[in-house]
């Protein structure tokens, strides 16, 4: 029997997971995406905190594509993540392809001064 999409994608987030975590010096930036938004966290999964946190419900959307959405979500993210001293983290694409809004997100982190 064939898995659906969401079937299909949790279970690469499961593979993935199994191989990388956040820790409190190297946290994970975790990305979800859903058809109208797209949210970025940074998490210390040792001690189980979510360090900061950025979406794009609180972005102004007029005249905007998802995709540029997604790149003010990365730079905002970035920006949380120096007030809060993370210089580095691992990435986490949750499932999803490393392409459109996900890799958005990525990139506009790394030009704002994330490294991973």
């Amino acid at each position: 029997m064939a898995l659906s999409k969401r079937e299909r994608r949790l279970r690469i987030k499961r593979r993935i997971r199994n191989k990388i975590s956040g820790t409190t010096e190297i946290p994970r930036l975790a990305v979800f995406r859903s058809n109208k938004e797209i949210y970025a966290q940074i998490i210390d999964d040792v001690n189980s905190k979510t360090i900061c946190a950025a979406s794009s419900l609180k972005i102004d959307k007029k005249g905007l594509t998802k995709t540029d959405l997604s790149k003010k979500v990365g730079t905002a993210i970035a920006e949380a993540a120096k007030t809060a001293g993370v210089n580095q983290v691992v990435f986490d694409r949750s499932g999803y392809l490393y392409h459109g809004r996900v890799k958005a997100v990525a990139e506009a982190a790394r030009e704002a001064g994330i490294k991973f």
